[in-house]
């Protein structure tokens, strides 16, 4: 199989990666869905509907924030903005995502914790939309440096780079499972769960954006690490009660 893998379907052109970034969405929500029938959820269905638009609302605008800030240099011109407004990227969708539930929250008057339901249908999500980006090459901008390590793949144009996709494929399988470990043998609180999922991944994010070649860099970090470091500043305090616990 060549990469990028672009089929044809009756003489069309068939986009892999939108076409799993749908199916992503698809399938995380019917998970999300067994799991909550499966669960004692404390949250009424109201507010849960209130909190998932909110999250949804909130994920829309950090995606394309992000986005934007990973090149905020960029040459203003039509064909830019219009690319510009498609840019997105899952670590503003996951903070934005959080900033809005929070705001939902405030809003309707909820106070119990909201995340836990949503971790690995996140996971699961997360993992079908990187198949997309893997498969799509250098035509995605999640694709890794040069390399001469053994791990080095061409993804397109010639080169051995990092299949950075792959890495975090890997590290999303053993995140689920790890999680899944986590909510079997510990007494965790509402709300653990969740804030464990995220310190754990936008870490990974944080050292893996260092094998990415980035465009924009302020004093030697990208756009997403700096998002990563708000994150951990934003769970500090749980990274404290987290560490006295374990």
């Amino acid at each position: 199989m060549q990469i990028p893998f672009q089929p044809e379907l009756f003489g069309i052109s068939i986009n892999v990666h939108l076409l799993l970034e749908y199916l992503a969405f698809f399938i995380a929500f019917r998970y999300y869905v067994v799991l909550r029938k499966a669960s004692n959820d404390h949250i009424t269905s109201g507010n849960r509907l209130s909190i998932i638009l909110g999250a949804a609302l909130g994920a829309l605008i950090g995606s394309r924030l992000i986005g934007f800030l990973e090149n905020p240099l960029v040459e203003i011109s039509s064909a830019n903005i219009v690319q510009l407004l498609n840019t997105k990227t899952i670590m503003g969708g996951l903070f934005g995502g959080l900033l809005g539930v929070e705001i939902a929250k405030k809003t309707i008057g909820e106070t119990k914790s909201s995340g836990d339901l949503f971790v690995f249908p996140i996971i699961l999500g997360i993992f079908i939309g990187r198949i997309g980006c893997f498969l799509s090459g250098v035509n995605e901008f999640t694709y890794g440096k040069e390399t001469t390590s053994m791990f080095g793949m061409d993804l397109g144009d010639g080169l051995l780079r990092h299949p950075t996709s792959l890495y975090e494929l890997v590290f999303l399988v053993l995140l689920f499972f790890g999680l899944k470990q986590i909510q079997k043998n510990l007494d965790l609180k509402h709300g653990d769960l969740f804030k464990i999922f995220m310190l754990l991944y936008f870490g990974f994010r944080f050292f893996i954006e260092f094998l990415k070649p980035n465009v924009f860099y302020l004093f030697g970090l990208s756009t997403i690490q700096y998002l990563c470091v708000i994150c951990w500043l934003y769970y500090n305090k749980t990274i404290i009660n987290l560490k006295s616990r374990f």
